[in-house]
Formats: C-alpha cells, structure tokens, sequence
C-alpha cells in the first residue's frame, strides 16, 4: 500500500511534528509524551491515518514548532482531555504504555533501590559500587539515608554512630587493598597504565563492598511508560518505609510535568487511593497472618543455591515446543512424538534449534520458555543487588537482616584488614537486633552491611536462565555472582537431567578468574584507540 499524498500546505505543518511525510515509516517528534499517547489512542479506534488524524483534530491546537526536536509543540491539554475520555470510556489502560518518561533519583537509600528497580516493564541504570568509591563527604557526612522513622528515637545516634565507623572502615582501607592487589598481581608490560589503575580499582572496591550498608546512597536512572510509572508509584504509596514514601510524592510532582495525564489517578482518592490502601491493608494483614503460622518453625541448613522446583520432562517439552512451528499437528501430539524419541535424537533436534551461536547474544527460540526452574538463593547483598535487577524472571526476597551470616572475600584477610572487616560485621549485627527489638523491624535492614546474606528465589524459564547464566558468569562479573550462576547452570544439567539445554548455554565461563575486569578494560582501551 502507498504512503498517503498531502498537500504542500499539508506537507509544512506535518514536517516539524513527523520524520517524514512521504513513508509508511515515520516517528513523531516534538510532540509531549500525552500528545504521542492520545494520538496513538484515537488512532487504534479511528479509520484515518496517524498524520491525517493529526490534521484533522490535533492541528487545531498546535503551538509553533521550536526548531529543536523533542522540546515543543502541541497545547498539552487537549491531549490529556483526549487520554482521559478514552480512559474512562474504554478503560483501555494500555493507552499508558504509549508514552514514558525518563527520570532521575539520586541520594536513594540502596533499600529504595530495590523497590523503584521491582518493576518489569522499565529500564533502570544504578550508580556502581564496582566503579565509583564511596568515600565523598557531601556537607562533611557519609553518603547513607538516615531513616526519619529514627528521629526521636534513643538509637538513631547508634545507628549513625555506626554507620559511620562502617564508612570510615571502608574508605581508609581502599589504598592499602589496592596496594595489596598491586603487590599481588604486577602490572604486565602490554597493559597501559590506565588499565593496570582501573583494574586494580575495581578489585579492591569490589572486594571492600560488604562493609558498605544497605542504606548506602545512590542514583538511579528510570525510563518507564505511563503505565509503568502508575504502577510504580501505587507501589512506593503502599510501602511502609517513610522514604519510599516521600519519593514517591517527588517522583509523582515531577512526572506530572513531563505526563501528567498518566500518572492522574494515582492521587485520586476513590482511583489510586483505593488501589494503595488495597495493597498496604492486604500487606500488613497476610504479615501477621504468616507470622503466626510461622512462629514455631526455625530456618534450616541450606547451600546457597538450591534449585527447588524443575519439570523432569522439561527438555522433553522444549523439543516438542520446538516442532510446533515447524508443523501443523497439534501441541498434545507433537508432545507424544517427542516422548517416543530416543534421548540422544532430541539432543540432536535441539542442538539443531539452537543453531551456531557466535556469542551468548545469539539466543534460541520460544521453545526455550516451555520449561522452567525455581532456585532458592543464599547470597550476600551485593551480589542480590546485581541479580535482583534481571526483571524478565519471577524474583522476590525476605527482609535484609543478619541471622544468615555474611560472606568474606579472602583478600580481606591477606590484607591484614579482617579484624576491622569483623569488627564492622559483628556492630551490625548488634544495631540489627537493637532495631528488631524496638520494634523497628522495617527499619532494621537500612543498618545491615551488604557483606550479610539474603533469600531470594529467581523462577525463570530456560531462555531467560541462558541469558542469566551466560551474562552472569562472564569473567569480568563480581566473583559472588559468577559462582551463583555457575551453580545455577550446573544445577540445571546435574539435578534437573536436563544436559541438553545445559549445553546450549555454551557461553557459561566456569573459569577461575583473579582480575576479573582486566580483559574487558584491555578490550575498552582498543576500542577508544581504534
């Protein structure tokens, strides 16, 4: 089909508003978030095309163009009136999705983190603890949340108290880590001495990290659809923690500057505000509910990965979800004619599916998503930090505390520092259970060391544990991560049986690495010489 045909006149007032005029491919510039969404809303329901629906009712209440794209255009209003009238008579909240917003919030408690990174459907980047040292003193204070839930109470000195030794305790030992690494693992001659610095930085942040608290400050960067930013928001309204709460009251000021007509029933008390008492009240109750139920029952003994739930017939499946859009019988019975297969034909089928990957970006089809595995998770909080933010799985964890010990990287000890590493440990344990017994059980976590262990469980099917395994385990990864996910895989094709889908993850490193980001920076420094 052709492009539609407009006049010259036409032609000039679509030009600043739309890539081109002459193409069945354009995109929309210029145009408020809310303008892009209410287009595309009366576009699914109306028999014009989007430039001609533009004309034709949106023309009308055009501002002149700014001459630079992204910052202008059409009178904001008539859009969001627009959105609301589809909203409230089609109920189609999947008009949200057709406009988003990036948004920044920096000095967040990396508690907070972890709720604005809970969301699917957004994209999130995070200050690195990896790549930047926590050791600046904005206004002469270390960079951690102090929880208002605190003031007034007799132990938010002690908790300050004791952050502060933690803080202290890491940055005084960063120069004599890198000297250890230094001493450790000389300088080769083929690497520049901006590498030999960066890698040599990265191990000792990396491996000082567990003395850094969960109410450690960072910036994270958000970009989200309408819908997504809703949801987000309902959530944060919800939570008991005061920040979250406040940073939900700037997150919505702010977005109702860029999206205002998405995010409008969030403070709407019979809309949004039915939808957040929902779920604080469904919280609080099932909570009591579930520590009477689990009051006589104590934790026991576990390794730190566990897979604790996989189909025994999974690779079976895949196989069979593998043939499926290749034929035309039906899903029941190309599932039979798997099962009949001798076990090394459907190894050969599915090495066949998978293809010749040249990196672990060459994925497998959606016959990978026909079976999955349920692992149960022991790791310390830095290392849950960075798996936590896989959103394309089904992830949850238990509060932070410390009654599961803490992890110690071995250098800690070769460089002389572990009795002020245990010393930090062993004061955060202390302010843990001061909070805990103040009733503060909320607020406890924000005083844990990230060095403390945590549960969580990663369900994932197996496409998603290939990107996982493969992304995770990588050389330069964290070694808390890389030994999670080696686990993982191996779990897979030792306690599941299923070897073949475990081969085709064939980008899992199980190397022992010392530097882990020596390669990647060698690789970084010839690319900026290139």
């Amino acid at each position: 089909m052709p492009a539609e045909t407009f006049t010259p006149e036409e032609t000039r007032a679509l030009a600043p508003y739309f890539t081109n005029t002459d193409r069945q491919v354009f995109a929309l510039t210029n145009l408020p978030e809310t303008v892009k969404g209410a287009l595309f809303a009366r576009y699914s329901r109306s028999a014009k095309s989007l430039r001609r629906l533009f004309l034709d009712e949106f023309l009308g209440a055009v501002q002149p163009a700014p001459q630079t794209a992204g910052s202008g255009g059409v009178g904001s209003e008539r859009a969001d009136k627009l959105y609301a009238k589809v909203l409230n008579e089609y109920g189609d909240d999947s008009v949200a999705q057709l406009g988003g917003a990036h948004l920044a919030c920096e000095g967040v408690s990396n508690v907070l983190t972890k709720v604005l990174e809970w969301g699917r459907l957004m994209a999130y980047l995070e200050q690195s603890t990896r790549y930047v040292p926590y050791t600046d003193r904005p206004d002469g204070r270390w960079k951690y949340h102090v929880p208002a839930e605190l003031d007034g109470s007799p132990l938010r000195e002690r908790f300050v108290r004791t952050l502060d030794r933690a803080f202290e305790t890491y940055a005084r030992w960063i120069p004599a880590m890198e000297a250890h690494f230094r001493a450790k693992y000389p300088k080769s001659p083929e690497d520049s001495d901006g590498v030999y610095r960066s890698v040599i930085r990265a191990k000792a942040l990396d491996t000082l990290r567990g003395l850094l608290p969960a109410a450690t400050q960072s910036n994270v960067g958000l970009f989200g659809t309408g819908q997504a930013f809703e949801a987000l928001l309902l959530r944060m309204l919800a939570n008991p923690l005061e920040e979250v709460r406040a940073h939900a009251a700037l997150m919505l000021r702010e977005l109702g500057q860029v999206i205002p007509a998405f995010v409008a029933r969030v403070d709407q008390p019979n809309r949004g505000g039915r939808w957040i008492e929902y779920l604080a009240e469904t919280r609080r109750a099932f909570d009591a509910a579930a520590r009477r139920v689990l009051a006589p029952h104590a934790a026991g003994h576990r390794p730190e990965v566990v897979l604790s739930d996989f189909d025994p017939d999974g690779e079976t499946k895949v196989v069979a979800a593998a043939l499926y859009a290749a034929s035309s019988l039906p899903d029941d019975q190309l599932l039979a004619i798997a099962r009949t297969m001798p076990p090394d034909e459907r190894a050969a089928l599915l090495r066949t599916y998978v293809g010749t990957r040249a990196n672990r970006r060459h994925k497998p089809g959606r016959a990978f998503e026909r079976t999955g595995y349920r692992f149960d998770l022991l790791a310390d909080y830095g290392a849950f930090r960075d798996l936590q933010r896989h959103r394309l799985l089904t992830l949850e964890w238990q509060p932070l505390g410390t009654r599961h010990g803490y992890n110690e990287p071995a250098a800690v000890e070769d460089a002389g520092a572990l009795d002020d590493w245990r010393a930090v440990m062993d004061e955060s344990a202390e302010l843990y259970e001061a909070l805990m017994s103040a009733g503060l059980a909320d607020v406890a976590p924000y005083g844990v060391v990230m060095a403390y262990r945590v549960r969580f469980y990663m369900e994932m099917n197996a496409r998603e544990a290939m990107h996982v395994i493969e992304l995770r385990t990588a050389p330069q990864g964290h070694p808390a991560y890389r030994r999670i996910c080696q686990q993982m895989h191996r779990a897979i094709a030792d306690v599941a049986g299923h070897r073949a889908i475990a081969a085709a993850m064939q980008f899992a490193d199980h190397s022992e690495v010392e530097l882990e980001r020596l390669q990647q920076e060698r690789a970084m420094e010839k690319k900026r010489r290139g």
